[in-house]
């Protein structure tokens, strides 16, 4: 087989992917050095230190490959480099002119919809397979219709509209849908603020936000450099196809499968949390939901803290200087993620209550770890354009790098003795970030709360220390001359950002930053890295592994494989998600990934992150539900990456009862609950319960992505049905399962009710959740991979 695979490449032209492949790297950066001038190159050093490896994989890859544009490392978050710069709206391929579209190996690739263009996120399975020609098929959606009207507020933000935007549509229900927003209100939102809505489409679980082009689009096209020619066939080629949206012309009413509509008006400041992106709070209800969050019991909305413990104050020394921390205090305060740092007047407002503070003489408690990381260079230059970066600076909230930081989880460590007075306190401690996700164990193993919020909101907690205050009643701070100094004293009017913002922000800063892109960097442009077409895999690597996806492969498929007496593996309940299932944060130094690496001689500093591990299904298959916040039902109630291994009982850790049972020959199944799979778009949250043996999740619901990537990789996805779950079938998860599915793959059809019986005499119906024919293809090949190779080497059945 793998001779079979060598012929794609050639003896000695380059590889040439099927489709046009532009490939942004790095958009994750680890924070280890925050409150310094340095910050950025620093970060950058110990990026290659730690990641050549896989830099030098992927720069190998863009000489092997044909049709392959890399964007090297350092340059921005993949989305925000889609929307400034690799976007096009329109094709023009040769004369030909045809609508832009993309699909992308992140969830977040929906941003791109806030600029017109279509596309949405894929696992990476799914990308492989697309790279080599395959079509990626899909149910055809319902289109949900998004009524904007109205104009937002003085002192609201772009963020706390996408917050309110996030929080209707996971209560009307999107997932697998389109949502078009359409309405007067459109016309008073810049293309900002339509990407910033975009962005979180998979928050609220739909396919794509959309916003058809129009006059705001054409400005923004201009603003980050399109040539005035481009945009002018841009415009003519939409308009005469009648796919472009004129205000100034009466509006046609459209059909839509379900309807929504927000007054901009209505909308008002918020924050999102202690757990999810979609658990909205009033800003000004914030003070009493937080407490009401202590007092709850364990759960989305609860960290059940006794009463008499709710206002422990620990003591602690910070470098020398007396300290204390409580519950509901600010140890980390972020401005990240591509949902907010693709926009000027968010950004540049967090900039405006910076300056306001630092006239006034306040400052941000030392042990916060407070961080920038832009999402493009370009907001480093507007920034510095303003005269404003100093404040943000002279609060500590000085660049670190540009890409993903704290919003994946790549918060580096806090101080040693902040990290010893939150645990063993037992302290509830906060982050405030300005990202999209802040599912638990995410953002930083020490922070239990997570609150997502804009910039500036950012920068306003970091003041006030902690998420427990009425910013209405109470002061965030004292002043130099001894006054209270409260919220409305620091917060920018509507009319300042907008001042500052058309100063500021101009087409040159596009330009001269993608003008030299591609370019790269020292570090990047002197990586050596090994010519050819076919890669020489290094055994020794703990970053680069040769995986095992076809390893005993046969030419032909193997066909439906049965579920018999299966143990169940997990038993879950509802909202686990992607960071549950393949965490992309820190290696815990006592989980068998961190076991596996020091066995191979890497020192626990060098252990790096699992999403920088990626590449090595060896890590990659211990860090599959290391999750140290994962709630296992065999557990009854404990808290952590372990489970039970039926037949003996004994509590192991998730990895070693998987080998356990394959040692066995026991195949395993998970039983979940409503939307499994949630959050990032991570295709080792399919392969690696793969590789520890998972034949079928029996769940509630999936989101989209992910149930596509278990499909993906061979493994049956199966949905209760409605009204039902494991418990109320009375399922403990000790029972084997049986999946009754006909032996013949012709005798499978897409969505049809299948039986699982179990040992204990109980059986009950479910979904089967392969949704196209060409999935149940996937199926009978034992994953899409296989089905790619054996189609393009001529021997798929």
């Amino acid at each position: 087989m793998r001779d079979a695979m060598n012929k794609l490449g050639g003896d000695s032209n380059k590889i040439n992917p099927l489709v046009p492949v532009d490939l942004v790297i790095d958009h994750s950066v680890q924070v280890d050095v925050a409150r310094s001038e340095n910050a950025v190159q620093a970060n950058m050093e110990l990026e290659f230190q730690r990641n050549k490896e896989r830099f030098a994989f992927l720069k190998w890859g863009s000489n092997a490959f044909n049709n392959m544009l890399v964007v090297p490392p350092g340059s921005g978050i993949v989305h925000q480099v889609n929307l400034e710069y690799l976007g096009r709206v329109v094709f023009n391929n040769g004369g030909m002119l045809y609508p832009d579209s993309v699909v992308g190996t992140d969830s977040h690739t929906t941003m791109i919809d806030g600029l017109g263009v279509a596309g949405w996120g894929v696992g990476g399975i799914e990308a492989e397979a697309a790279m080599l020609g395959q079509p990626m098929s899909m149910v055809l959606p319902g289109v949900v219709g998004f009524k904007l009207s109205g104009k937002m507020k003085n002192g609201v933000t772009a963020t706390d509209l996408v917050l309110t935007v996030t929080h209707m549509l996971r209560k009307h229900g999107v997932v697998g849908k389109f949502v078009e927003f359409y309405g007067e209100g459109m016309s008073g939102l810049s293309l900002a603020d339509r990407a910033t809505i975009a962005n979180m489409s998979p928050e609220y679980g739909a396919t794509m936000g959309f916003f058809p082009v129009d006059h705001v689009t054409l400005q923004y096209l201009k603003l980050t450099g399109r040539s005035d020619d481009t945009v002018a066939m841009i415009e003519s080629y939409l308009r005469a196809n009648k796919m472009f949206v004129d205000y100034n012309l009466p509006q046609i009413e459209r059909v839509y499968s379900s309807y929504l509509e927000l007054n901009l008006e209505d909308v008002e400041p918020c924050v999102s949390g202690p757990k999810r992106p979609h658990d909205r709070v009033p800003l000004k209800e914030m003070k009493v939901d937080w407490h009401s969050c202590l007092d709850n019991e364990a759960g989305f909305k609860g960290f059940a803290v006794p009463k008499d413990s709710q206002n422990k104050v620990a003591e602690f020394s910070f470098h020398g200087t007396p300290a204390q921390i409580k519950h509901g205090d600010v140890v980390i305060a972020a401005i990240t993620s591509c949902t907010n740092t693709s926009n000027p007047s968010v950004m540049l407002g967090a900039a405006l209550v910076a300056k306001k503070a630092c006239e006034l003489g306040l400052e941000v408690k030392p042990w916060i770890k407070t961080s920038l990381a832009p999402g493009s260079g370009v907001v480093k230059k507007y920034l510095e354009k303003s005269g404003l970066q100093k404040y943000l600076n002279q609060l500590g909230f000085h660049i670190v790098g540009y890409g993903c930081t704290t919003c994946i989880g790549n918060s580096g460590d806090l101080d040693e003795s902040v990290s010893s007075a939150i645990s063993e306190n037992d302290i509830v401690a906060a982050a405030v970030l300005s990202g999209n996700r802040n599912f638990e164990g995410r953002v930083h193993p020490l922070t239990r709360a997570n609150y997502l919020a804009s910039p500036p909101l950012v920068v306003a907690y970091a003041l006030a220390g902690t998420v427990d205050i009425d910013f209405n009643t109470e002061p965030i701070g004292t002043s130099k001359d001894g006054k209270k100094v409260y919220f409305r004293d620091i917060w920018p009017s509507n009319e300042e950002i907008a001042e500052v913002v058309q100063s500021s922000v101009l087409p040159d800063m596009f330009r001269g930053t993608y003008e030299s892109i591609t370019k790269g960097n020292p570090m990047w442009n002197q990586l050596p890295v090994p010519s050819g077409s076919l890669y020489s895999w290094d055994p020794t690597s703990t970053y680069i592994h040769e995986p095992p996806y076809f390893k005993n492969m046969t030419l032909s498929p193997p066909g439906p494989h049965p579920v018999k007496n299966a143990y169940c593996l997990l038993n879950f309940g509802d909202s686990i998600t992607t960071d549950h299932i393949s965490p992309a944060g820190s290696i815990h130094k006592d989980s068998p990934a961190a076991k596996y690496l020091m066995e191979r001689g890497v020192e626990r500093k060098d252990f790096n992150s699992y999403g920088s591990r990626r590449g090595n299904d060896e890590v990659m298959a211990r860090g599959t539900f290391a999750n140290i916040r994962l709630v296992n039902k065999l557990l009854k109630g404990e808290v952590g990456p372990k489970t039970i291994h039926i037949p003996s009982g004994e509590k192991l850790s998730v990895f070693d009862a998987a080998m356990r049972y394959k040692t066995e020959g026991c195949a395993t199944v998970i039983l979940a609950g409503a939307e499994y799979g949630s959050g990032s778009s991570r295709d080792w949250a399919a392969k690696g319960p793969m590789l520890l043996g998972v034949k079928a999740v029996i769940a509630k619901s999936f989101e989209r992505i992910h149930r596509s990537n278990l499909v993906g990789m061979g493994i049956i996805p199966l949905c209760f049905k409605a009204g039902e779950d494991a418990d109320s079938l009375g399922l403990t998860g000790h029972e084997r399962y049986t999946v009754n599915l006909p032996s013949n793959v012709s005798d499978i059809k897409p969505g049809q009710d299948v039986t699982v019986t179990t040992d204990s005499g109980k059986s009950f119906t479910c979904t089967l959740r392969f949704d196209t024919e060409v999935e149940l293809a996937y199926y009978n090949h034992g994953g899409i991979l296989p089905y790619v190779i054996r189609n393009l080497t001529g021997s798929k059945q």
